[in-house]
């Protein structure tokens, strides 16, 4: 039967040993590794896990909504997603177990297991593909413009995308994703963040400059943008507006690796865990609102889906703008293995469940996985359509749907039954995942059916 340690031991709910107890044969055991990951290198490693492709379009989405209504939302969604964490911890906390499959198990059985592994599957395949993608086709326009030669032909080889990813995978990706530990891609998540918060300090000094740039090339369309800037700044609501949902609410999507960051976490408490996850939302809420307010400022109604096409037609040899779009390539190409790693651990539980640690079965899934994702960015032409209808179903099961279920089904009834206030909230929680899901579902059919293309955004 369930119990709660922390309460059987005297020990408050926040401040209880994360996996401080052992249940006979029903803990997993994935690694022998004790928790010697600092707060600041967690903070990194979850705020690289949230921080995804969909930044460069969150501009898009201010210019679909208006600063006043975009800044709700994002708040909104930030929030949600602090109280999303909040549920997986504390149904971590009452059983013990480190992995989000194992939360599945615990809640409804084999199929919950199979359930939450194959969503954070898809979910993470999806992410790490749409990164790929963005060093496919950024990277040879950037080699392009720094070596200052003519796209004339794709015969030399680092011109050729497909080359150059199969390159950045063996050479940097693989041997990231090979570290035994989540807790040790600390430093690269750091960095990768310092790429980020550099993009952000470019977008910011660019936006005067550039705007002048824009209007003297663009005078026709400056005088139209003009007529409805101010309206857009306070508030907009239309059809368009609905699409821009999706895109804040898949911003924050970082569940899966809220569990193994924990398990890697020095002195490990649901208290210090919680703090990690909201400095990291915190952190990526300022950088995502800023960097939608420069971008949009800069445009206005000429902001494209992807933030850097906007900056390359303005002017594709600027020395900055070069540097920006290659800080934008080593963030999303180091935040890759981080995705990488609760896929392969969900893999481990489907396939070899209660295996001890085997550095052959890690490189073989790691290398299969990266192999499998190449694959995909190279022979297939657009896989936006196949990744729209994998987020809009993934992202909301990841972030609402099951952390609320989990919450329902593993905290004992003695201790909240299910007329309680919490067990409510995380019901009321899950509900709204399928109404959004079912939102995100209906805006793609419609975008299918009238031939639009709409960036719903990635992660």
């Amino acid at each position: 039967m369930l119990h709660d340690a922390a309460v059987e031991g005297g020990i408050p709910p926040e401040e209880e040993k994360f996996l401080q107890h052992k249940e006979d044969g029903m803990r997993p055991q994935f690694t022998d590794f004790e928790g010697k990951t600092s707060f600041g290198m967690s903070v990194f490693n979850l705020s690289n896990a949230i921080m995804g492709s969909g930044i460069l379009g969150l501009s898009y989405a201010m210019s679909n909504t208006g600063i006043v209504l975009f800044l709700i939302l994002l708040t909104c969604i930030a929030c949600l997603s602090c109280y999303s964490v909040h549920l997986l911890l504390r149904s971590a906390g009452v059983i013990g177990i480190r992995a989000y499959e194992q939360l599945g198990f615990r809640a409804f059985g084999h199929p919950g297991k199979i359930i939450a592994a194959v969503v954070i599957t898809l979910h993470n395949i999806g992410a790490m593909s749409s990164y790929l993608f963005i060093v496919k086709y950024e990277l040879p326009l950037v080699i392009q413009a720094f070596l200052a030669v003519h796209p004339k032909t794709d015969k030399d080889w680092f011109m050729n995308g497909n080359y150059l990813i199969i390159i950045v995978t063996i050479c940097i990706v693989l041997p990231l994703a090979m570290m035994k530990h989540l807790g040790y891609l600390g430093y690269t998540s750091g960095f990768s963040l310092s790429c980020m918060v550099f993009f952000l300090s470019a977008v910011s000094l660019l936006k005067r400059p550039l705007r002048v740039l824009w209007v003297e090339q663009n005078q026709a369309t400056h005088v139209a943008a003009c007529v409805s800037t101010k309206s857009k700044i306070n508030l907009r609501l239309d059809l368009q507006t609905a699409y821009t949902i999706p895109i804040l609410a898949f911003a924050f999507v970082c569940h899966p690796e809220v569990l193994p960051i924990y398990t890697e976490l020095r002195n490990p408490t649901k208290r210090r865990m919680q703090n990690i996850g909201n400095v990291s939302i915190l952190g990526m809420f300022i950088m995502y609102f800023f960097t939608a307010v420069f971008g949009y400022l800069t445009f206005f109604e000429n902001t494209e889906a992807e933030l850097l096409h906007t900056y390359s037609k303005v002017d594709p040899l600027d020395t900055l703008i070069l540097c920006v779009r290659l800080a934008v390539l080593v963030a999303v190409t180091l935040t890759v293995p981080v995705v990488l790693f609760p896929i392969r651990r969900a893999l481990m539980q489907l396939l070899f469940p209660g295996k001890s640690f085997h550095w052959l079965r890690h490189i073989a899934i790691a290398v299969c996985l990266l192999f499998a994702v190449n694959l995909m960015v190279i022979f297939v032409p657009n896989i936006r359509d196949i990744f729209g209808i994998s987020g809009a179903t993934t992202a909301p099961t990841l972030i609402f749907i099951l952390p609320g279920l989990f919450y329902i089904r593993i905290v004992p009834k003695n201790q909240e039954p299910m007329s309680s206030r919490p067990k409510i909230q995380a019901a009321c929680f899950s509900a709204l995942g399928f109404i959004f899901m079912i939102m995100s579902l209906t805006f793609i059919g419609i975008d299918w059916m009238s031939g639009e293309k709409r960036n719903l955004g990635g992660h």
